[in-house]
């Protein structure tokens, strides 16, 4: 069974060769058939020419670079493109993460799982800029998606390929990649890992980050809870906002037509309207949403279930 180990990178020419030999040395004593895939997300240093050396001298290296720079989930999706094997290994191209774990991933997928994730239980990076804002991150992750993971952001990961097979990423998904695969019903767990100082260059990662994420895990909270059924969300709003603009408005006309209080100086009847309005365009809103997700689900063919098994009778075409 072949084993792709994805390492995507950009601007990291002092640590790839200590990266390969480390990670060749692993791979080499844990399993004779793999392969590393380096993701070029396109370096202005020497990182191309430093990665087309190795693959020169070693057939099991695949290098796929980019045009420009198009960021990490660009780079993992190309990786899971490119990835043959039947488990795909993902991790940093910066030494932070320990090639030495990646036998406690397999261990894990051997046991049963679908998804593996790494947990730098004891990360080395700074706790104002980088580790407060992740633990924050993690909870906030956790309590939208019902996906309970203690780091999100740690790339090193493994995955059986049915997983990730038809998961598109955009954005910056490739961190909720195990909340996107639960919709399927998959399995997974985590296990501790090492987590090195960076030794080398500097992280591409900056707090403004954490806006994307927040945006995506909208996205990605919308995706897993109404995808197929747009209607139950929109048209709820409507409904609240509508409903409430309703009862404003009868009470107001009761007021006026048996108490005799005017309505022209009064600016809850334009709230009235207003709301009623707003409820109309949510209903709206909803049926338009509902006939696009019948269109992405029936245009590209994809399924509303997903079976882990059949145990008898005829096979289903």
């Amino acid at each position: 069974m072949l084993l792709s180990v994805v390492v995507p990178l950009y601007n990291e020419e002092e640590n790839i060769q200590l990266l390969y030999d480390e990670l060749k040395g692993v791979l080499q004593l844990i399993r004779d058939d793999h392969e590393i895939i380096f993701i070029d997300d396109g370096s202005s240093d020497t990182s191309l020419e430093l990665l087309r050396a190795i693959q020169g001298c070693d057939d099991s290296v695949v290098v796929v670079s980019f045009r420009k720079n198009f960021g990490q989930t660009a780079a993992m999706s190309a990786g899971f493109d490119y990835a043959g094997g039947d488990v795909i290994i993902t991790m940093d191209g910066d030494l932070q993460n320990d090639p030495h774990d990646i036998p406690k991933l397999l261990a894990k997928l051997d046991e049963g799982f679908d998804v593996v994730t790494g947990w730098r239980h004891d990360r080395k990076d700074v706790f104002i800029s980088r580790k407060l804002p992740s633990m924050i991150a993690n909870k906030i992750i956790s309590m939208t998606t019902g996906v309970k993971l203690h780091d999100y952001g740690c790339t090193l990961k493994a995955f059986k390929k049915y997983v990730i097979k038809g998961i598109n990423l955009y954005g910056e998904m490739h961190r909720f990649i195990p909340a996107i695969a639960s919709g399927l019903g998959i399995s997974f767990t985590e296990v501790k890992v090492n987590h090195r100082p960076r030794r080398f260059g500097t992280s591409k990662y900056g707090i403004s980050r954490t806006i994307r994420v927040v945006l995506d895990l909208i996205t990605v909270k919308f995706l897993l809870s109404f995808s197929t059924k747009p209607i139950q969300v929109f048209g709820l709003m409507g409904l609240v906002s509508g409903g409430l603009g309703t009862v404003i408005a009868l009470i107001m006309t009761i007021q006026r037509q048996f108490f005799n209080i005017p309505l022209s100086d009064r600016p809850l009847l334009f709230l009235a309207v207003l709301l009623i309005f707003i409820g109309i365009q949510f209903i709206t809103l909803g049926l338009i949403a509902e006939l696009q997700a019948r269109t992405y689900h029936e245009s590209q063919n994809k399924p509303i279930y997903h079976v882990r098994e059949v145990l008898g009778g005829d096979t289903r075409e």
